[in-house]
């Protein structure tokens, strides 16, 4: 049930974000509907779009636009979702291509009536760009597929670079938030994919939604616990009124706190901010931690030689 207690916060004047880009968002949306491809930026109501779109990168959402289950955050479509496409995955790689990327981020609505939740066909969209761009880097956020690690692997197994498992919120206010979907379930997942080798794993909350900063460092000492290498914290804003209302709009002190908890927990990346969302900047956090890993990999090599 949403909560009605108070009347909805006005948005302050530092999240009247600059839509901006209006003719490259114009030829990607109409190229991406000639392609029959949808994206998280259009059905989530991103505020960041134009940005994204303006440089020339989406996060393509796959296995259709229509999720079965119901977030109270979210302003994707629920429902009976249609068949999956089967000419998806070489539609998705042929417009990666057109547009020049060097880096994709993939995620999809939660597809429970399937028998695998769709992971064959995360599958095959990640191996499809593989193929035909093998250059290009591919980051995954993914559903938990109702906890079935089996499934997991097999997304793993196409070869993406970052593997993103959202947490969202805290844990006294997720079965609020999330009724169809299980904490113990996403942690599950997390520290699953955390557990395996060459693959940067990726974590993210929402703030505003009715939780306390202290409760926000909780939850990043927890994901800093299950092994994630990069955290996102940005502000919900609700994308309709039939959505979650905002509780608060969260000041530059709480997101200077969630960094500097980070760096102590010792996470390679914190990317706290407003207008942060999952897939913003996502290959530079990409990057960030590329490098990071590398400079200790000679740090390490340097002490090694010394030692001996």
């Amino acid at each position: 049930m949403i909560r009605t207690e108070h009347a909805p916060l006005r948005l302050p004047a530092a999240f009247r974000k600059k839509l901006g880009g209006h003719k490259e968002k114009g030829d990607l949306s109409r190229m991406l509907r000639r392609s029959k491809l949808h994206t998280v930026c259009e059905e989530a109501h991103c505020p960041n779009i134009g940005e994204c779109f303006e440089n020339k990168t989406a996060t393509f959402m796959i296995c259709g636009d229509t999720c079965t289950r119901r977030c109270h955050f979210c302003a994707v479509k629920t429902g009976r979702p249609s068949a999956l496409n089967p000419d998806e995955p070489a539609q998705l790689a042929e417009a990666v291509e057109q547009l020049g990327l060097n880096y994709v981020v993939l995620t999809s609505v939660d597809r429970d009536e399937l028998a695998d939740g769709g992971a064959g066909h995360w599958f095959e969209c990640i191996r499809a760009i593989k193929t035909r761009t093998p250059w290009v880097e591919v980051e995954v956020l993914t559903p938990d597929f109702k906890g079935v690690l089996t499934h997991v692997d097999h997304v793993v197994a196409a070869g993406p670079a970052v593997y993103n498992h959202n947490i969202e919120t805290v844990e006294r206010l997720y079965k609020k938030v999330r009724p169809q979907s299980n904490w113990g379930k996403t942690v599950s997942v997390i520290k699953h994919v955390a557990s395996l080798p060459d693959l940067t794993v990726k974590s993210g909350l929402m703030v505003g939604l009715g939780e306390t900063d202290d409760e926000v460092c909780e939850t990043m000492t927890l994901l800093h616990e299950a092994g994630v290498d990069i955290v996102t914290i940005g502000q919900y804003l609700r994308p309709t009124m039939q959505q979650w209302p905002v509780d608060r709009y969260v000041d530059d002190a709480s997101y200077e706190r969630y960094r500097t908890h980070g760096g102590m927990l010792g996470f390679k990346h914190v990317f706290a901010g407003p207008f942060v969302r999952s897939s913003y900047h996502a290959s530079e956090s990409f990057l960030r931690t590329q490098a990071m890993s590398a400079q200790k990999q000679e740090v390490s090599g340097a002490s090694l030689k010394v030692i001996q």
